[in-house]
């Protein structure tokens, strides 16, 4: 069984930007949702999902991340608007895509 990785970025009212990476998306937004994590994140109330993108290879998204924390702030914003144009919380239909394919 593969298992898939994910590469996300989340955001608060000011669009300040933090990238995670994670094996089980839900359950991360759900913890940054309620607070439970501590860090970057917490301290700037970064709980909307903008971005995500995944990978069968937990290398491939480490490397991933390490790549976008490095890039630019407008080439993220450009990422972000490529999938994600009016900067949505892309949770609720995450859920509603991965409860169906169940």
């Amino acid at each position: 069984m593969n298992k898939t990785y994910y590469v996300y970025i989340i955001t608060n009212y000011s669009k300040t930007l933090y990238i995670g990476v994670t094996n089980n998306l839900e359950r991360r937004i759900i913890e940054h949702k309620k607070g439970l994590i501590e860090g970057f994140s917490k301290k700037y109330n970064c709980k909307k999902l903008v971005y995500f993108e995944f990978t069968e290879s937990i290398e491939d998204a480490i490397r991933r991340e390490k790549q976008l924390k490095n890039w630019h702030r407008q080439w993220k914003i450009n990422l972000i608007e490529k999938m994600n144009p009016n900067w949505d919380d892309l949770f609720k239909n995450f859920i509603e895509n991965d409860s169906s394919e169940l």
